[in-house]
């Protein structure tokens, strides 16, 4: 071994030592692999001199001795890189990137010269170096955006490979999904590899899903990274060497995607342009949700149902955990726990309750005895084989269990069929566990690697496949079967699906969160960065278990996290068995009053969420979002805003939500709002914001355990409605829209039945709001699209920041008699109008 071998084993050591639980062997591999990069290598003999290409339409392909490399455009800002290294090209085939889009592709402009090779599309630059075969990409100003470090490509060893790239000293990585750790992936590293991880903590890893994208940020520019492979693999952002990131895997294609921005909102478009967008989950499904493990006799469901309503606490979702079946076997119902099964779903709808009940994939091996599930699975050769081609048979939940060959398309088929009868009975969502998959009593708690899975999927060739390469989709492929399934039993109903584990593109199927957590103030410290991380990721509907699922909270981080949730996508409380009770009325009536505040401001925020969670489904742009998504150059050298700013992320375009940056020790601490007018969301203050004004002194917040502080940028327009108990209920009452004046003023609405298809047929309503503040005063304009009559028959308006009298108010133009009241001391102007079909301007004059 060289000293520069040692340095690097070195650096694996004391890294192992520092992080004893953040996955040190895929570092430990990274730093082997750094090290072997500079040897020969069998598996990777010294190249012959000469290297010949040859041009496409849309890119290049060269061969220098077995090495292969294509590098493609699909489309001007979205390259494709395919790299061989025995004489060929892998299999053109993905889980995650439909064929349609991998097919797509722009024409190109060469460009040679003596010592390089390439081409430039309309938004981006290819250089290929002839004799290392080294890239550089950059977009046509010249900025570099991702580059090889010296040496090859890639390297193999086997049927590993690893991808090495210079790493920027302000550049900055987001994304892998829900991993632990800071927002900012820098200076960590990661497997890939779906783990059942009950008590995860702060530096555990891998957990339970694999998504294997990021995002890079550097000097205000984004550019995001794919890397298209199912095996295990890893991710190092500096850890192993400070100025080289890599990733790579333990088998399968190099196979990956660069794609531009330069704003991180196109990013994530094209990611989910890539991958697939979210479909629209029912309304019922944001709001407040109660579940546990296990309410296991129907008794006690009622009992929770009938303390919600009775302490006026809104909610919509009951959780049936795995106690309510027949020995723990998915798709049953115990007789004795549940004898009234059908009766309980009656009454929790008229209680206006939606049931979501679990269903894990693993089918309990029971031949004999009538259980049909098994049953039709044998019958249908549905379940995964061992080598010899009999039946994988592993312990979970129910006993000796079978799983469901998911990379079968009939066997996908064959699971929806088996949600036939709880559709039927109302059972109104799925909870897909234990997918990643977990098996008991296994060395690696999941199947062994030998296990086979027979793919038959549009885009692959019909083959038989390990576990190791199916393992990190299979939970994908378990959401997909539900989803699927739920479409073909009720086509004009929204499935809502909840799913564990998933990898790159399982946004398309089901909601997650972010599984097994502890009630600890870390846990909820560290709910923040995941579900960001989750949203950048895809899964922009996601949430983390309130309270912490193991063990019992006390009633101030219960509290606390209580007021979190409201501002996350999923709502949901749930907690583990053996653990103490953690519904909102624990601890007594003083703490039951905040956790009900904030949810009832949960409920009448939803016409602001549900148009989130819509653009979301459109766009791809999560609803909790980093600040740098929003601002992404606001500071001096155009560094991610979230590195000065603490836990403070963005809830939708509008809203700020400000928690102290440690819970559990809430000091005072200074607020480090983004550039711009910022107005206090519970008082309607505006604040004065020391990122616009040197001298001015910074803004401190005291906390106080009622208060979660949030705040409302300039220019926001910002919709709510009257309080309900449950989202069947009709809000009684106007439209409530909060203008909040300032640059680029705009906001808007979605509206639909909440519960349909209805609405890709065109039955939908969007409101569009502009406001603009004139010389004279202010002009607020409503615009709507679309056909479907909402339920508000008025707007009341609510205009901040106003000083001065009442105005006059105009109306399309014409004087109106409309009459605007002014609360002088909250600077607050409010209006009540009659909620027209047709556009409407309304001016507010000052007086002169």
């Amino acid at each position: 071994m060289n000293s520069k071998q040692s340095v690097k084993a070195a650096l694996a050591l004391l890294a192992a030592l520092a992080f004893p639980a953040a996955g040190t062997a895929q570092v430990a591999d990274a730093a082997d692999a750094s090290a072997r990069r500079e040897a020969s290598s069998p598996e990777h003999p010294p190249a012959p001199d000469s290297t010949t290409f040859k041009s496409f339409p849309n890119g290049i392909e060269l061969h220098r001795g077995p090495t292969v490399l294509r590098v493609s455009a699909i489309r001007d800002d979205v390259l494709r890189v395919r790299l061989g290294f025995k004489g060929q090209l892998p299999e053109d085939a993905s889980w995650s990137v439909a064929p349609e889009i991998r097919q797509q592709s722009v024409s190109t402009i060469a460009e040679t010269n003596g010592s390089s090779l390439g081409f430039r599309t309309q938004a981006l630059r290819v250089r290929i170096d002839r004799a290392s075969l080294n890239m550089n990409i950059a977009d046509l100003d010249g900025n570099v955006l991702q580059e090889d470090a010296p040496g090859w490509p890639a390297e193999f060893h086997g049927d590993t490979f690893r991808v090495y790239k210079k790493m920027p000293a302000d550049e900055h990585y987001f994304g892998l999904g829900d991993k632990v750790g800071p927002l900012d992936r820098r200076g960590q590293s990661f497997r890939l590899w779906n783990t059942d991880s009950f008590r995860f903590q702060e530096y555990t890893d891998p957990i339970y899903k694999s998504i294997p994208f990021f995002l890079t940020m550097r000097a205000g520019r984004s550019t995001g990274v794919l890397m298209d492979n199912t095996w295990s693999s890893s991710f190092d952002f500096g850890r192993v060497e400070q100025d080289i990131y890599s990733f790579g895997a333990q088998g399968g294609p190099v196979d990956y995607y660069v794609f531009y921005g330069p704003d991180p909102k196109r990013v994530l478009g094209t990611y989910a342009w890539l991958t697939g967008l979210a479909p629209l989950p029912p309304l019922w499904a944001l709001g407040f949700q109660q579940s546990r493990y296990s309410y296991d006799n129907e008794n006690w469901v009622r009992e929770i149902a009938s303390r919600l309503r009775k302490d006026r606490i809104p909610s919509d979702v009951i959780y049936l955990d795995i106690d309510f079946q027949n020995k723990n076997r998915p798709f049953t119902v115990s007789s004795e726990r549940f004898p009234h099964f059908d009766q309980l779903l009656a009454e929790l709808k008229r209680e206006n309750f939606k049931l979501v009940t679990i269903t894990d994939l693993h089918i309990a091996s029971a031949p004999n005895s009538g259980y049909a599930p098994y049953d039709s699975g044998i019958a249908g050769d549905h379940f995964v084989k061992n080598l010899d081609g009999s039946t994988y048979v592993g312990t979970v939940w129910p006993g000796p269990s079978v799983f469901p060959d998911f990379t079968r398309h009939e066997t996908r088929d064959w699971w929806g069929t088996l949600y036939k009868d709880f559709v039927a009975k109302g059972v109104s969502g799925f909870w897909n566990d234990m997918n990643e998959p977990s098996v008991f009593q296994t060395r690696n708690l999941t199947m062994p690697d030998t296990v086979q899975h027979r793919i038959d999927e549009p885009g692959f060739q019909p083959r038989t496949a390990s576990h190791v390469e199916i393992h990190n989709v299979f939970g994908m492929e378990n959401s997909r079967a539900t989803y699927d399934g739920l479409v073909k039993l009720n086509p004009n109903l929204r499935p809502f699906v909840l799913t564990r584990a998933s990898f790159a593109g399982g946004q398309k199927y089901a909601a997650t969160w972010t599984g097994d957590n502890t009630s600890s103030w870390d846990h909820l410290r560290l709910t923040i960065p995941m579900l960001l991380n989750l949203g950048l990721s895809g899964f922009g509907i996601s949430g983390a278990d309130v309270g912490g699922f193991i063990g019992t909270p006390g009633a101030e981080l219960l509290t606390r996290w209580t007021e979190l949730a409201t501002f996350q996508p999923i709502d949901r409380n749930h907690t583990n068995k053996g653990s103490g009770n953690k519904e909102v009325w624990v601890h007594g009536p003083e703490q039951e009053a905040i956790r009900r505040r904030y949810i009832e401001e949960r409920y009448r925020l939803l016409p602001y969420l549900y148009t989130a969670v819509e653009e979301l489904t459109r766009t791809g742009i999560p609803v909790d979002r980093p600040l740098f998504l929003e601002f992404p150059a606001a500071t001096a050298d155009k560094h991610p805003l979230d590195l000065d700013a603490g836990a403070e992320f963005m809830f939708g375009h509008a809203i700020l939500v400000a928690p102290p940056p440690f819970f559990e020790q809430p000091d005072n601490y200074e607020l480090k709002l983004p550039p711009g007018a910022w107005y206090d969301y519970w008082t309607g203050a505006k604040i004065q914001n020391a990122a616009d004004d040197p001298n001015s002194k910074p803004v401190v917040i005291a906390p106080k355990l009622e208060v979660l502080p949030v705040y409302v940028r300039e220019g926001a327009i910002v919709p709510m409605q009257p309080l309900v108990q449950s989202t069947e209920e009709t809000p009684q009452g106007p439209l409530t829209l909060r203008v909040y004046p300032g640059k680029d003023c705009h906001g808007s609405l979605y509206m639909d039945d909440g519960k349909t298809l209805a609405y890709q047929r065109g039955d939908f309503l969007r409101l569009e709001f502009s406001c603009d503040v004139t010389p004279q005063g202010l002009v607020l304009r409503i615009e709507p699209h679309g056909d479907f009559h909402p339920w508000w028959k008025e707007f009341h308006v609510e205009v901040y920041g106003w000083d001065g009298p009442a105005p006059s108010v105009v109306l399309n133009g014409t004087p109106s008699q409309l009459r605007a009241v002014v609360d002088a001391s909250r600077h607050l102007l409010t209006l009540d109008l009659a909620a027209g079909t047709a556009a409407q301007a309304l001016e507010f004059r000052k007086a002169q």
